[in-house]
């Protein structure tokens, strides 16, 4: 079992950063893939970024913005978001599946945190 723990969330303003951090257990972040999902009521859940030890990946709407990172020490991941944006506003869920490969759905990851939520006032 993996249980992850985000923390990190607030209220800012826009043009403000905020960075979200994943402590994970059960499992080294190092031999998992991490990603960083968010999800506003009524939508679906958003891919937003994704570490490996292969490669990171980022959604369009976020990429030259929000920076992914781990620590293997520290077996946390984080989410540095500059420049935020109103529309970023959303609860954020951190997520681990087994492997190096990065999948964008949701999916096809095995473990969820329970979210901490991001809002960004204009």
């Amino acid at each position: 079992q993996v249980q992850l723990v985000e923390s990190g969330g607030g209220l800012v303003q826009a043009g403000d950063s905020l960075k979200l951090s994943c402590a994970a257990s059960g499992r080294t972040v190092s031999s998992a893939a991490m990603g960083w999902f968010r999800q506003v009521p009524g939508k679906e859940r958003e891919f937003v970024a994704a570490i490996s030890a292969l490669s990171t990946r980022y959604a369009v709407s976020v990429k030259g913005r929000f920076t992914i990172s781990s620590d293997n020490a520290k077996n946390t991941v984080y989410l540095q978001m500059n420049n935020l944006k109103p529309e970023d506003t959303a609860a954020y869920y951190c997520a681990a599946r087994t492997g190096d490969y990065i999948f964008t759905g949701s999916l096809s990851y095995n473990y969820w945190g329970q979210g901490t939520q991001v809002t960004v006032s204009s």
